[in-house]
């Protein structure tokens, strides 16, 4: 562990698969965290939203196991649990350097609270945040 980081801080950027099959550790927090309504995200996880959050590619490490991988749209790519079907992160083409992890995954998930909703127009219209986030009605500009 780092000279000064606290247990707490450590497992707050390590998370995983329901079954444990699958294990990973972010270097550095993770930013650019939202809310994702899109159509892809609904399906792909069976529910009305899914919580991404963003880190420098170089920052992830899978530590146990290994995900599978989908292409899921003409744009990224998911990772999963092969086991339990666990979604865990997505990379984006035109994204190189970052992935994007799925917050519910994490150990500590109370430590990355969304910033934004995005597409927003796509939300299912019996489920509703009350938050004051800003929405977007598709994607959003980095």
């Amino acid at each position: 562990m780092p000279t000064g980081e606290t247990r707490a801080a450590t497992r707050q950027r390590q998370g995983g698969c329901l079954c444990g099959a699958v294990r990973y550790a972010l270097a550095s927090m993770p930013t650019d965290i939202g809310y994702c309504h899109c159509r892809l995200c609904q399906r792909a996880a069976g529910a009305p939203v899914l919580v991404w959050a963003s880190v420098a590619l170089a920052d992830f490490a899978v530590v146990q196991g290994s995900p599978r991988r989908r292409r899921s749209s003409a744009f990224g790519e998911r990772w999963f649990c092969a086991d339990c079907g666990t979604q865990l992160a997505m990379r984006v083409d035109d994204e190189p350097d970052t992935i994007d992890v799925t917050v519910a995954s994490l150990d500590e998930p109370a430590a990355a609270p969304p910033d934004f909703h995005i597409f927003a127009a796509d939300r299912l219209a019996w489920f509703e945040t009350r938050d004051d986030l800003p929405r977007f009605g598709q994607s959003r500009v980095r």
